[in-house]
């Protein structure tokens, strides 16, 4: 971080003009660090919170508030990693990263709004698609902190370094070891299956699950396929994840018998990626992330907590069934 010895006369306000420009880089950040929306307009929060905290001369002072305003969000972030690893050991249940839908499909009351719209502030980008953040939910903090200021928004590691409190040769080793974990997660990335692709895939999936299709449903799923569940205690859901395609086809076809009359299932998409929600009575209640490798579905993840569902449409979802 570098200062100037005396304040600018006559310019403006420093931590406005950093607000104007730097919230919606900071909100894409935190949320890549935490996987969690609500989480990162916490720690964004409190950045600007200790910003303005200072005096003005303090501010002025401070040459590059986009920086300092980095630099402070990432140790927050790192706090916050540290310290929710130990509260995710005590979560009922998986723990999934928070899912996003797609631009112009929020809630909160306010669709369309700004403040209500964080598809204007989260880029739906590779590098939150909900595959990419389970891996990550596998880094320690500092690997993820490393990994994600450099390969993903392009910091030096001397910058980095200086916000993890590690030397830049340690941060270099950090970054490598975070992308050799992801290399082994992902061995074909999502681009590799056109979207199209993927998405057809997804419909198929969605027509033979409400058709009770049990074949065509073990014809889509890898033999090694995996299927994850988050409740977080507040939704009924199955508790441990399920291995195996014909054993996921099985447990989709008796959530189809099951089903409520008033339930629907629409293709939407999440974190960047084909999905589809369950909603009843227009209330979002499931939604469901795919990984997909050529024409098999290798990973499906199923996000029921209410508690992560907050900015999903009541009711307004496009549905790009056929």
């Amino acid at each position: 971080m570098t200062t100037r010895s005396e304040p600018g006369n006559g310019r403006p306000d420093p931590g406005l003009d950093a607000i104007m420009s730097e919230r919606r880089q900071l909100i894409n950040l935190a949320y890549r660090l935490l996987g969690s929306l609500a989480e990162a307009e916490d720690a964004v929060q409190e950045t600007y919170t200790r910003w303005y905290a200072m005096s003005r001369r303090q501010q002025d002072a401070i040459e590059s508030p986009g920086a300092w305003l980095t630099t402070v969000a990432s140790r927050i972030c790192l706090n916050v990693l540290s310290s929710a690893r130990a509260r995710r050991e005590t979560y009922v249940g998986e723990w999934i990263p928070e899912p996003l839908p797609e631009h112009g499909e929020w809630s909160a009351g306010r669709p369309g709004g700004a403040s209500g719209d964080p598809a204007d502030r989260v880029t739906l980008d590779e590098s939150v698609n909900l595959a990419f953040l389970v891996v990550l939910e596998s880094m320690t903090p500092a690997e993820r902190v490393a990994f994600i200021l450099h390969d993903v928004f392009c910091h030096s590691f001397a910058e980095v370094a200086e916000i993890v409190g590690r030397t830049p040769a340690a941060c270099r080793q950090l970054a490598s070891s975070a992308r050799r974990r992801v290399r082994a997660a992902q061995p074909s990335a999502p681009s590799a299956t056109p979207a199209a692709h993927r998405a057809g895939i997804v419909r198929d999936f969605k027509r033979a699950w409400e058709a009770k299709d049990i074949d065509a449903l073990i014809g889509l799923l890898d033999p090694d396929a995996t299927a994850v569940a988050d409740g977080g205690g507040l939704a009924t859901t199955f508790p441990h994840p399920i291995e195996g395609g014909e054993q996921i086809a099985h447990a989709w076809l008796e959530i189809a018998h099951r089903r409520p009359a008033d339930m629907t299932f629409l293709e939407c998409t999440v974190n960047g990626q084909p999905g589809l929600v369950a909603q009843q009575d227009g209330v979002t209640v499931t939604v469901f992330a795919f990984e997909i490798a050529g024409d098999r579905i290798t990973h499906i993840w199923v996000v029921r907590n209410p508690e992560k569902l907050r900015h999903w449409t009541t009711g307004s979802l496009r549905s790009d069934a056929h």
